[in-house]
């Protein structure tokens, strides 16, 4: 029996064809005996192959290698179908569980482009949901997923062109004497039988399950009223998905037996192979007992014993790590510390990156995932450390958008706290902006700004929960090689049960980006990010810094500095003098005014971020009173020299331009 590497484990395992025939009304195989790892295809020959495909790594598929015709092309109506599985899944820890397996129909063997975790192996977070996708699958998942809305974590699911499941159900049996439904554990670590039916003619699915050494149950555990006609193509494969996430897991499919147009062939149970149980460290007191005869040998075994526990020891502390059940909630990969120390050269002074308020930032390689990184090392000397991990773990490793920064994975480590990121090798926008020979030219700004609207507004109006960024700004605006900006470092993070606001007892950000209001009540809102993201728009327009000191005692703040600009009826002045006029005249205007309508002193003015992407986009035009709402400011702004300009400002103590890594918060209002 072959067995799997630690880091790719969950690749389904699956057998070899014994007997395998094609007949007039269907298609019909059945397999058993022995495992196997990896991405591999069923031959019409019984014999299993690697496939050619080029597949993420942590995703596994095994699919029969032909098409199987599912539909009359003269009616378009889909055919019966039944097919019959003996499955087992075993968990590296039994306390916890992650995302589970699939049984699909999938016009591609390869599924291709199929994410990691949640995905299944089936989608990834911009196919998710399409319905060009023309998949339905059977999940039977062992993890209860919130951003899904899963109902549990032991569940089977119908997903058609999508991981959110059209029906789900507890997995289970109904018993044939008592009609008593008992519940059957996915993750149990034994066999368990499945039966999959189509009618294709009353358009009706039925779903049953049971131990391994029962009859198949007369009643259904579900048992679904739906026409697959429209998502199956006329030819589509068959076979078995999974994918990697952060605990280990592995899926062993051990017999199949599949037909079109009738009832798949019976499993015969008795001959079906055991699956791998794990066996318990070796008991070396018995050695101890026989070497004892001899006391010099005694001796000398002890010696070499305990130098060898003391080394084993050192490494195992230097490499120690934590695992606790919080976690198992969260969906990124957890990486092994030793690989990350690897990645990083022993996190050498000359791979960091960057540094920010509790954390430093390193590049680094890591040959599992063929590409390079970022690793976050967030300061431990932090008193709320843990509780920042936590946050950044709960938020940014759930989110999807090409616009954000992705999560791979994270670490922990005694007082240590790591998170893993793809790399950005064009780095922040910051560095490009103030601290690079490289010109970012008029239309790489415009692209940025309206990629970081987009980030925002997933954020404050897309996603399950609204989530305040609260620290928008230009050192966490990344930019990848075709210089695409997502948005980055949620720093601390905390779900909140309140409304429209979330609190905190000190004030958080940088400066020349914070919201008069978020200043004087210290209450974050998806306005109060509206503002930063407008002082964002002015820094990228007018390359100046959102708050620049002159002499030692007095600052010129941006926004004030353009609005007086516009007052003055001298906008297009605030450009920035390293675009050297080369600029789109109408789209410059545009940009300015939207900064500085965000960044108005007045929350209710400021547009949401929706508006604001039709602003950018053009779609929507600015509202036709701007002039006159600009003109509107409340107690706490006003042009430069008239005594209020930033007064909000008096009430921070700062000695630079930019503050420390803000929070993140999450609420359930707008």
């Amino acid at each position: 029996m072959i067995l799997i590497k630690p880091h790719v484990v969950q690749l389904l395992f699956l057998i070899i064809i014994v007997k395998s025939a094609v007949y007039a009304n269907g298609f019909n195989f059945i397999f058993k005996d022995s495992q196997l790892d990896g991405v591999r295809e069923i031959q019409p020959d019984g014999q299993i192959v690697h496939s050619n495909d080029t597949l993420m790594s942590g995703v596994g598929h095994t699919f029969y290698s032909r098409p199987i015709k599912f539909k009359n092309s003269n009616t378009s109506d889909a055919f019966s179908f039944s097919s019959s599985f003996v499955f087992g899944i075993i968990p590296e820890d039994p306390r916890y569980t992650f995302h589970g397996m699939t049984f699909a129909i999938a016009p591609s063997k390869a599924v291709i482009e199929a994410s990691t975790s949640q995905h299944l192996g089936l989608f990834n977070r911009s196919t998710d949901g399409n319905s060009s996708n023309h998949i339905v699958a059977l999940e039977l998942d062992t993890f209860k997923n919130l951003e899904l809305g899963d109902m549990d974590g032991n569940h089977i699911g119908l997903d058609i062109n999508s991981v959110v499941s059209e029906f789900a159900t507890t997995v289970g049996y109904y018993d044939d004497q008592t009609g008593a439904f008992k519940t059957l554990i996915l993750s149990s670590s034994q066999l368990i039988r499945a039966w999959i039916e189509y009618d294709g003619v009353k358009k009706h699915l039925v779903v049953t399950l049971a131990p391994v050494h029962m009859t198949k149950p007369r009643k259904p555990l579900a048992s679904i009223q739906r026409d697959l006609s429209p998502y199956l193509l006329d030819d589509m494969f068959v076979g078995f998905t999974s994918a990697t996430g952060v605990l280990l897991q592995t899926f062993y499919v051990v017999a199949w037996s599949f037909k079109m147009n009738g009832e798949a062939e019976e499993i015969d149970i008795s001959k079906l192979p055991s699956l791998p149980v794990k066996k318990k460290p070796k008991n070396n007191k018995n050695m101890f007992v026989a070497i004892g005869s001899s006391v010099g040998g005694v001796v000398v075994l002890s010696l070499v014993s305990i130098f060898g526990i003391v080394m084993y020891q050192r490494h195992k502390r230097k490499y120690a790590e934590v695992l606790e059940g919080w976690e198992v909630q969260y969906g990124p990969h957890r990486f092994a510390y030793k690989d990350l120390y690897t990645a990083t050269k022993g996190f050498k002074e000359s791979e960091l990156l960057g540094k920010g308020g509790f954390g430093q930032v390193y590049k680094g390689t890591l040959p599992e995932l063929g590409a390079q990184v970022a690793v976050k090392k967030i300061w431990h000397e932090s008193g709320q450390g843990m509780k920042e991990f936590v946050a950044e773990i709960a938020t940014i490793g759930r989110l999807r958008h090409p616009n954000l920064v992705r999560l791979l994975g994270y670490c922990r480590r005694r007082g240590e706290l790591f998170l893993v990121y793809d790399y950005m090798p064009n780095l922040s926008l910051d560095s490009l902006l103030f601290n690079s020979e490289t010109i970012l030219t008029w239309p790489q700004r415009v692209k940025i700004i309206i990629n970081v609207a987009e980030a925002l507004t997933y954020l404050h109006e897309e996603w399950m929960e609204v989530i305040i960024h609260r620290d928008i700004k230009a050192s966490n605006v990344l930019l990848d090689a075709d210089l695409n900006a997502k948005l980055g470092d949620f720093g601390l993070a905390r779900f909140s049960d309140n409304g429209t606001e979330a609190q905190t007892t000190h004030l958080a950000g940088t400066l020349g980006y914070i919201a008069p209001e978020l200043a004087r009540k210290g209450k974050a809102t998806t306005a109060t990010d509206i503002f930063a993201f407008g002082a964002f728009c002015l820094e990228v327009a007018c390359g100046r810094r959102p708050v620049q000191l002159q002499g030692r005692n007095e600052a010129v703040i941006l926004v004030d500095w353009v609005l007086d600009c516009w007052f003055k009826e001298d906008l297009l002045t605030t450009a920035d003098p390293k675009l050297n006029k080369e600029y789109n005249t109408e789209e410059l205007e545009l940009v300015l005014k939207i900064g500085l309508l965000c960044s108005h002193s007045v929350p209710a003015v400021r547009p949401s971020m929706s508006q604001v992407l039709k602003f950018l986009k053009g779609t929507d035009p600015l509202p036709e009173d701007f002039d006159s709402v600009l003109e509107i400011r409340d107690d706490y702004s006003g042009r430069l020299g008239d005594g209020s300009t930033s007064a909000y400002f008096s009430q921070i103590q700062y000695d630079t331009a930019s503050a420390p890594i803000t929070e993140a918060f999450i609420s359930s209002g707008r």
